[in-house]
């Protein structure tokens, strides 16, 4: 199956991340639909698009918006999918729907965003444990390095979980400054990532 403008997906594993094993049992963190932290973000690409050029390919893995395998109730209470669905295990999502893409064994940001890791606050008398608005390059789309010390703006990075590691989607139009290392920059990930 080909579309002629969007990539045609299947999910990598459930809809929902929402079991964890511990010693041999199974936990269950959420029941709720609605809980967009729950919801599977990994897929596979099926098909991509016959008009227009992209670096994915089919096969690759992609990490996709929280919205396309996500159900949901309608004001009458009827539970449906999302208006990404097109049968059982198929979904067909816009380019701009996909954030992250692997290849082979890396994974790669599409052009337009970058993912940052967050720095651990070293302010003894501060609440927060991760430094606002800073962070280190992980993924970038060439506009900055990996490894680079950056700040972004407010409201601009978005959390996402990718291979066990907490990191902020940020629009590449959004980096307002690459700063120098002090030498006592450490990234945070917490324990539950």
């Amino acid at each position: 199956m080909e579309s002629v403008y969007n990539f045609v997906v299947e999910p990598v594993g459930k809809r929902y991340n929402n079991v964890k094993k511990i010693d041999g049992s199974e936990l269950i963190l959420n029941t709720e639909i609605f809980n967009h932290q729950f919801v599977n973000r990994l897929a596979k690409v099926i098909s991509v698009p016959i008009v227009g050029e992209t670096d994915i390919k089919a096969g690759d893995e992609v990490i996709i918006h929280h919205n396309v395998f996500r159900r949901w109730h309608n004001m009458k209470g009827v539970e449906k999918n999302s208006r990404s669905y097109f049968n059982k295990d198929t979904y067909i999502i816009n380019h701009d729907q996909i954030f992250l893409y692997k290849p082979k064994d890396k994974w790669l940001a599409p052009k337009g965003y970058c993912f940052v890791k967050p720095l651990k606050s070293i302010d003894d008398f501060d609440v927060e444990v991760e430094k606002p608005l800073i962070g280190f390059v992980e993924y970038s789309d060439g506009t900055v390095d990996k490894g680079d010390l950056i700040g972004f703006r407010p409201g601009s990075e978005y959390e996402f979980i990718v291979d066990g590691e907490k990191l902020y989607r940020v629009l590449s139009n959004f980096i307002t400054i690459k700063y120098e290392y002090q030498g006592d920059e450490k990234a945070y990930n917490p324990s539950w990532a």
